[in-house]
Parts: structure tokens; sequence; C-alpha cells
């Protein structure tokens, strides 16, 4: 799934179950291997990190949806100028949230990287401000449903276990 606007972009996918063999442990058959890609006007990087459940990742796909049909408010920073995401994974390294809806219906969504995900000049060993470094990507709707369409394609050889 390609995410992008003029600036910045997130790539996206699925590449294998963190275990090859089925453990029979509904948490550890289940990890999916993401692989990230990234660039930033900051910088480009990638990661690949088994950071969501088969479960989790259909979400991904879901909220996007939920994003170009209008279901999803917009997310503020709080009091103390901290982001959070609308959806989290057990895993903290990506989340999502709407930072802005236009009248023309373009919104700008926040792709919330963490821990394994942020930029190599941003990581450090003490987890201070989780999600608070995202790539702000402004998109059309249609873009929405598209990348939400890649999503679900990239799944399909990922069924739960």
């Amino acid at each position: 799934m390609l995410l992008k606007d003029l600036s910045s972009s997130v790539a996206l996918r699925p590449v294998r179950y963190q275990f090859a063999t089925v453990r029979a442990d509904s948490y550890d058959d289940n990890w999916l291997v993401i692989d990230g890609r990234v660039t930033t006007p900051e910088g480009s990087w990638s990661f690949t990190d088994p950071c969501l459940l088969t479960h989790e990742a259909r979400e991904v796909s879901a909220w996007l949806r939920a994003v170009a049909a209008g279901r999803v408010a917009v997310t503020e920073p709080d009091g103390d100028g901290e982001l959070s995401p609308d959806t989290w994974f057990i895993e903290p390294v990506v989340a999502f949230s709407l930072a802005d809806r236009s009248e023309g219906g373009t919104v700008a969504i926040r792709v919330h990287l963490s821990l394994e995900a942020t930029p190599p000049w941003q990581q450090s060993d003490d987890g201070a401000d989780i999600y608070q470094y995202a790539v702000e990507l402004r998109m059309e709707a249609a873009a929405l449903l598209h990348a939400a369409d890649q999503w679900d394609r990239s799944l399909i050889s990922f069924p739960p276990r």
C-alpha cells in the first residue's frame, strides 16, 4: 500500500508471518512482518518488523475507508501538544490518525511511526513520545480507497491461522 502526497510517502506491505510454522498459539501464529519504506523532506528510511497481527492488519483498510467516507473525526493534539492516534495496535510501531479534513474532500492523515519504524536520527532507548513522530500526508478520498484496496490485496496471502 502506498500513501503519498507531493512531499512524503509511506509504503507498507506484509512480507511474511513472523513464524513460518504454526505454533498453536493465536498470537504467535498471526504476527505479520511488515516492510515499510518512508520518504519525507527530512530523509528516507525503511524498516521491517513483526508489528501487526492478521486481524489488526485488516483494520488498516477499514480505517482508510472510514476516513474516505467521512466517518472519522479529526484528532487534535491534546492540551500538552501530544498526538494520539485514532487507531493503534498491540505493537506500537505503526498507527494512524486524521489530522485535517478540507471542504474539497482532501484529508490529511498521519502515519505515526514508533520504535523500529522511526527515522534513524530519531531513534533512542528512552521510549518517550511514542506516537509523536508522524508523517502527515494530504490525500484525496479516491487515493485512500485505492490504498485500502492495495492493502487488502496484499493481505490475501496472509489469512488468520
